[in-house]
């Protein structure tokens, strides 16, 4: 299993930043420009991502101000989960942490490993930004 992990402190309570993260279609804000079709409600999204592959993900889990995770709710190319855990910093702040696991064979792996980094790096950031 590979995984890829991004994190980043938001100035924002942990309840606030949980909010944000349990409802997919707010998800749409912290994709890269490569995404696009994008559909979803408040536990799904499917959106395609320019010259790979289209994915349909459903929340499978959520524990309050904790955790949300993600996984795919059609055939992906692989298997995959998408983790956001939150945690208090107990100052007003949040840490936001992006965990992409990944089952890639070799060849995979050295292709999208960096892509996947990537993204898991850009959605932090954008979350940031969002959430100030």
């Amino acid at each position: 299993m590979t995984i890829i992990e991004s994190a980043v402190e938001v100035n924002k309570p942990v309840n606030e930043v949980y909010a944000f993260l349990s409802n997919m279609n707010n998800h749409q804000q912290l994709m890269p420009e490569n995404i696009y079709n994008w559909e979803s409600t408040e536990d799904d999204a499917r959106f395609t991502i320019q010259n790979m592959a289209k994915l349909a993900l459903k929340i499978s889990n959520r524990i309050e101000n904790k955790e949300i995770i993600a996984i795919p709710s059609e055939k992906a190319p692989f298997d995959l989960e998408l983790k956001w855990t939150v945690e208090d910093n107990g100052n007003g702040t949040t840490t936001a942490k992006h965990i992409i696991s990944a089952d890639l064979n070799m060849m995979m792996k050295m292709l999208a490993s960096g892509p996947l980094q990537k993204l898991a790096d850009h959605q932090t950031e954008k979350l940031k930004e969002i959430l100030g």
